[in-house]
């Protein structure tokens, strides 16, 4: 269900791309609508009202974005397993090997006796 109604959001958002592009410019842009002749209302109320094909398919892929981006939103959030953002993943408590230190570990070496010379069988 998630991936169909992810493709059908990036077929939307394509549609809306073309469509927006497909329109004429009205002139003006911002600055008709605040400045000019008249007030802000008469701007954005007044005048063209004429809806044409384009606009009416501006309009309703831009609903049907806004609503799919809503419904994906919410749909990834409630997949995942809520977690806090401050817990810590520690591993288990490795216990590290005692130092080594030198002469710690060994056997004391045996006694020199005076009768070896250091010639062995003579």
């Amino acid at each position: 269900m998630y991936g169909l109604l992810l493709a059908l959001l990036v077929l939307d958002g394509i549609f809306l791309s073309v469509v927006i592009l497909l329109q004429a410019g009205k002139g003006g842009g911002l600055a008709a609508v605040g400045g000019g002749g008249g007030t802000m209302a008469d701007g954005v109320l007044g005048g063209r009202q004429a809806a044409t094909v384009l606009t009416r398919a501006t309009w309703s892929a831009g609903a049907a974005f806004m609503v799919l981006a809503l419904v994906l939103s919410i749909m990834s959030s409630r997949s995942q397993a809520p977690e806090s953002v401050i817990q810590v993943n520690t591993p288990a408590a490795e216990t590290a090997p005692a130092p080594v230190l030198p002469g710690a570990g060994e056997q004391p070496a045996a006694p020199v006796t005076g009768n070896d010379d250091g010639n062995e069988g003579n």
